[in-house]
């Protein structure tokens, strides 16, 4: 009976588990829409790739789908929408309003349209982190949204430059109703961090600047303005608006005489870095020594190695465990020791198999009511409530279809497998048609992963050795295959097989991510074995 009891139990809590992460969200302070961004310029890359990135942390779409490029004719125009962001199919309309129209351009590229689209044909890449700024500097008569700004930069430009010029011009003639955002545009050969707020309310354009990551360094966005002096003279790193001095003083947020830094006059916050932004840079240049305590770091770090894209993709997994970060280095428990005779002979201190970075408020609300300041929450880069993360790879020794790589996961970054998408595919698994945000789905890919990690994060400390091999596996599998792929790719556009060559990426993207749905299907299974029947 009491067997029974725990079983039952176990599956009361399994459940729970699948609802808690979203009522956190709501109700959880700490909790925010939050992104992080990492930046990898050329020459500090160990194999010569540009490296831009974007976790979506929050309960934005799951869908995306790959917007083939067109021609139009000559007076056609193009709808800039509103409300996208939440949508649960591309066809889902429902609270989608058009802003405003504007000139469409003769040609268009194919991108990747994820929630904030990220990866277009010729190898230009944003990734994206709201930073929020002032309420004051918002105007919601600005036509434009960030995604939708990203989206027109993807469909009409090929180089970081350009996309910058670009959205300066649509912001300047249309408007930003935005909150402050920056965004991360990188392309074959540099890699920029783009910053922009609103101008109030008495006008409906907007304020920029632009910095690009030194060659030889790396960068990290992370829901903090980070872009400090701007010195338009140095053409070669930086960009801004025409308004970004004059505006500050208008509105009373820079008085002309101390040196002007971006962050202080529209970031709204204290200093421009937190934990995530300290751990990131402190991670990739410890001879730095850099202070968590000092007012400012550095905009961008020289690394004390080049760095690979597994170190990014590592990075996207991080919750500080074993560091004076970690949430959980309190959550002990003693377990008796016998010998061989089935005698006592001590105890053990460990941690609590069932100690995880993702608690919720409740659940550091109880540890802490157990035991004062058990728990000292921490904003951890994977956190459970990412909707999907790419970490986006772009190479210029490579034809364009095969040189940009987008390493895609859904859920939680340091639980979910990445799954190759190249810049030249043209085709997307079908399950991607559909979020899982609104509620349970089966026939969303997300769910495919969710369910099983869910239920991981139930008993943390015994399930992430084994679900850290299949993650490992994975991320091995294709950075191995991939190498081939693109050789016989090569080939294939080599000798004018073009379709052939499309062909054979869509289908590995296919093949790869169902091969993961199914180990992340045993492990899901394997879970609820091991907690239905008790531990």
């Amino acid at each position: 009976m009491k067997r029974h009891l725990t079983a039952f139990l176990l599956l009361i809590c399994a459940i729970a588990t699948f609802a808690q992460s979203i009522f956190d969200q709501v109700n959880d302070p700490y909790f925010g829409e939050t992104c992080t961004s990492i930046m990898v310029s050329k020459g500090a890359s160990t194999d010569g790739s540009v490296i831009t990135s974007h976790t979506c942390d929050g309960r934005y779409r799951t869908w995306l789908t790959i917007e083939q490029g067109q021609q139009f004719k000559n007076d056609t125009t193009t709808p800039i929408l509103k409300g996208k962001l939440k949508t649960e199919t591309p066809w889902d309309m429902r609270k989608v309003k058009v802003a405003g129209t504007i000139p469409q351009a003769k040609q268009t590229y194919s991108f990747l349209n994820t929630a904030y689209p990220c990866l277009n044909e010729k190898q230009l890449a944003i990734g994206e982190t709201t930073f929020v700024g002032p309420k004051e500097l918002v105007n919601e008569d600005g036509m434009f949204l960030i995604e939708e700004l990203e989206r027109i930069a993807l469909e009409r430009c090929s180089t970081a430059r350009d996309a910058i010029k670009l959205i300066g011009e649509l912001i300047e003639e249309y408007g930003y109703g935005d909150w402050g955002e920056c965004i991360t545009i990188a392309d074959k050969k540099e890699v920029w961090q783009l910053e922009i707020v609103g101008e109030g309310p008495d006008n409906i354009g907007g304020i920029w600047a632009a910095q690009r990551i030194p060659d030889g360094h790396v960068g990290v966005s992370a829901n903090i303005s980070r872009i400090g002096e701007i010195n338009l003279k140095d053409k070669d790193h930086f960009m801004a608006s025409k308004n970004v001095f004059s505006a500050a003083k208008k509105l009373g947020r820079w008085d002309g005489k101390e040196p002007f830094k971006f962050w202080k006059a529209y970031g709204d916050v204290e200093k421009p870095f937190m934990i995530r932004e300290y751990f990131i840079l402190n991670a990739l240049a410890p001879s730095l020594n850099l202070d968590f305590e000092a007012d400012e770091l550095p905009f961008s770090v020289k690394p004390d190695k080049k760095v690979s894209v597994q170190d990014v993709m590592a990075l996207y997994r991080e919750t500080y465990e074993g560091t004076e970060y970690d949430m959980t280095q309190n959550l002990l428990v003693t377990k008796k020791k016998y010998n061989d005779k089935k005698e006592e002979i001590g105890v053990d201190t460990l941690k609590s198999p069932i100690a995880n970075p993702w608690m919720g408020r409740n659940e550091r609300n109880l540890y802490n009511a157990l035991k004062e300041e058990a728990v000292e929450f921490q904003r951890t880069v994977a956190v459970s409530w990412c909707s999907y993360s790419e970490i986006i790879q772009l190479r210029d020794w490579l034809p364009d279809e095969i040189g940009g790589i987008a390493w895609f996961s859904f859920d939680n970054p340091a639980q979910s497998p990445r799954i190759p998408i190249y810049s030249g595919a043209t085709e997307l698994p079908e399950s991607f048609n559909f979020c899982g945000q609104k509620r349970y789905r089966n026939d969303a890919a997300t769910w495919q992963y969710r369910k099983a990690n869910k239920l991981a994060t139930l008993e943390w400390q015994s399930t992430k050795e084994g679900m850290n091999k299949e993650i490992a596996y994975f991320e091995e599998k294709g950075l191995t295959e991939t190498k081939e792929l693109e050789a016989r790719v090569n080939q294939l556009i080599e000798a004018g097989e073009k379709e052939k060559a499309q062909e054979l990426l869509n289908r590995y993207t296919k093949d790869f991510t169902g091969a993961t749905m199914l180990r992340w299907k045993e492990l899901e299974e394997k879970y609820w074995a091991k907690f239905g029947l008790g531990f």
